[in-house]
């Protein structure tokens, strides 16, 4: 898989994601994918003050993408710069 096709799938898994974290207030978008292995994503409304972020990060997000695109290794959020 090159780097748009990864891109592609990410963006595909982000959307299946999106209406999850909309029915609570937030929303995610894509900040990078480094070595098509990381991705970087930022969290968006509701989500960046939710006290359980990271486990939807790990166990919603993370495990979503790499369904699409199992060579992702780590998907981490950023701040909001």
């Amino acid at each position: 898989m090159d780097s748009q096709e990864i891109k592609e799938k990410v963006m595909v898994a982000l959307d299946e994601i999106r209406p999850f974290l909309a029915s609570d207030g937030g929303d995610i978008s894509l900040v990078a994918i480094e070595n098509d292995k990381k991705v970087k994503v930022q969290l968006h409304g509701a989500c960046v003050s939710c006290t359980v972020n990271q486990m939807t990060l790990k166990s919603g997000v993370e495990m979503t993408i790499k369904k699409y695109v199992p060579q992702i290794e780590e998907v981490v959020s950023v701040e909001a710069e």
